[in-house]
């Protein structure tokens, strides 16, 4: 049932993505809920997790904005060899980071919960993430075929 319920919030809020800060509060929402049904959260251990994960969440943002920025305005095919190997250098700082923050977050993680919540909070990330794109996807494919159909009733009226 509550994964019945999660796949309504997400289906719902899905259309809106990227559009209003409610859609954003209500996939945040079913993505906390999924999480906690996942880990099999006990109240003791959702009061001291969320703030550690959520924590997580902004530090791993972070990192990801400074190299997408810079990402952003890099063309590989304009640039030249040193500036792309700087750009590869910082692909693999990035990633160093990341793996950086995984380990010390892993490690603030587990003294809240156990070594399988987080492992299967891992897989549930993941598994929101790919419930989430085929939702888009979706949604696209959707958006698509009536864009299509409205085309052929426009071409019928002219």
């Amino acid at each position: 049932m509550k994964r019945i319920l999660l796949l309504i919030v997400v289906c719902s809020s899905v259309g809106a993505f990227g559009q209003s800060p409610e859609a954003l509060k209500k996939i945040e929402a079913a993505k906390i809920a999924l999480i906690t049904e996942r880990l099999e959260l006990t109240p003791q251990q959702a009061e001291k997790f969320w703030p550690i994960y959520r924590e997580f969440g902004k530090e791993r943002q972070l990192i990801r904005k400074d190299f997408n920025q810079a990402r952003r305005t890099f063309d590989p095919n304009k640039a030249t060899e040193e500036e792309n190997k700087k750009m590869l250098e910082m692909a693999n700082q990035v990633k160093e980071r990341q793996l950086k923050l995984e380990r010390e977050y892993s490690d603030r993680i587990l003294k809240v919960i156990t070594s399988r919540q987080l492992n299967n909070l891992r897989k549930a990330e993941n598994d929101f993430k790919e419930m989430l794109l085929r939702r888009i996807r979706a949604q696209q494919m959707q958006r698509q075929k009536q864009k299509r159909n409205n085309d052929r009733l426009n071409d019928r009226r002219n």
